[in-house]
């Protein structure tokens, strides 16, 4: 409930701390999860000191228990392992100061950590998280990489010596973090994001060497799951390796089986890139030559017909053809004309011979009378009758007899 206060009648501290330690003391006990971080076991005290913090966030709390609650898991519990705890919220008034006085603490095993990240996966999954479509393409050719591993490590030493022996001239922008720990997964997540809003880095691998089930749980935590996803810059997973999969390697748009075989999948080969151009630059090489072959050969083939070899033989033979026509038409014509004549020749000495001119030649002569009407018949004529007589060499006028 909200206390009354004002400027001129303020609370007293100690009131303060005495009303929040009653707020607190009514929460009562509640299970709590987390990773301890901080251990101190004094010789000979009756009271364990310990810290209990969340891996996603950076949020921890203090938490005591006496010896004999921390004595049955001391064995199997150590700094770094995740453990619930059966707490009751305290607050020390004189310090102002927050813990959890513990009555029980149960180690995590293994396989219930693998059951809630099974879980895990499977909702974030149903998110869509881990769908091929989100996938990004790599670049074939990365510029500048962004590399986030852990300090002087072998997965750093794998990933540059691999990637600089396939491609010498390829650049890495590292972000050493602690890889495993309760401080891993956000100094994780904040190299991850500074790498990608860098405009120069093309691909950013994450890697880590091999580990325990407990040392690659920074990997599947859905903080680092759900900023990897955020990403624009394509993402490589090379995190322990072949059977280790956290849930990095699904929603990363690469999963590579170990920081090697990052290198070997981001960064191409120089040697095979060259045997790739050589081969390349020899087949188009074929090619063409093939094709040039092919059309010289058409081009000879082409030059070989009549038509092409020599242009002016099918004129030739054409003018030939005309000249014998032309001939053929001039004998046909002559011979046309030749009996032409020897017919008009004929007729005309036939005609020569019927006409009334040869009549006369041979001494006849042709009577007409006045109105020019030839006399065939006695009848035809009268007495004293004058007529015009015609021979071969003139005319005179004849008189009838009585």
């Amino acid at each position: 409930m909200a206390v009354n206060s004002t400027p001129e009648a303020p609370l007293p501290v100690g009131e303060v701390s005495r009303l929040i330690g009653g707020w607190v003391d009514r929460l009562g006990a509640v299970w709590v999860e987390g990773q301890i971080t901080q251990l101190s076991r004094r010789p000979g005290a009756g009271v364990v000191f310990l810290t209990l913090r969340d891996p996603s966030y950076d949020i921890s709390v203090s938490v005591t228990c006496f010896r004999q609650v921390f004595d049955e898991i001391a064995d199997v519990v150590s700094e770094g392992a995740r453990v619930v705890v059966l707490a009751k919220p305290e607050w020390y008034a004189p310090r102002g100061q927050l813990s959890l006085r513990a009555a029980e603490i149960r180690p995590v095993g293994v396989g219930e950590l693998l059951a809630r990240l099974e879980q895990l996966k499977k909702s974030l999954a149903a998110e869509g998280l881990f769908a091929p479509e989100r996938k990004k393409p790599l670049p074939f050719l990365p510029q500048l990489i962004g590399l986030v591993c852990g300090r002087a490590s072998a997965a750093e030493r794998d990933v540059l010596e691999n990637a600089r022996h396939r491609w010498p001239a390829v650049r890495f922008e590292v972000r050493n973090v602690p890889v495993q720990g309760v401080h891993a997964v956000p100094q994780v997540v904040q190299a991850v994001k500074e790498l990608d809003a860098l405009n120069d880095v093309d691909v950013i691998i994450v890697a880590r060497g091999g580990g325990s089930v407990e040392d690659l749980l920074p990997f599947s935590d859905e903080q680092l799951v759900r900023a990897v996803a955020s990403c624009r810059t394509p993402v490589v997973s090379a995190i322990g390796h072949e059977p280790d999969t956290p849930l990095l390697d699904y929603v990363a748009d690469l999963r590579a089986s170990t920081p090697t075989d990052a290198a070997k999948k981001v960064v191409p080969d120089v040697g095979e890139e060259y045997e790739r151009v050589r081969a390349l630059r020899d087949r188009a090489r074929r090619c063409v030559e093939s094709f040039l072959q092919r059309e010289e050969r058409g081009l000879a083939q082409a030059l070989a017909r009549p038509s092409i070899e020599d242009p002016h033989r099918m004129i030739d033979e054409r003018a030939d053809h005309v000249s014998a026509l032309a001939d053929r038409g001039r004998r046909t014509l002559g011979h046309l004309l030749d009996r032409a004549d020897s017919e008009l020749t004929h007729t005309h000495a036939r005609v020569v011979a019927l006409s009334p001119a040869a009549t006369l030649q041979r001494g006849y002569a042709v009577l007409q009378q006045a109105d020019g009407h030839v006399v065939r018949t006695p009848d035809e004529v009268t007495a004293e009758e004058t007529l015009r007589a015609r021979v071969a060499e003139g005319e005179f006028v004849v008189r009838v007899d009585a």
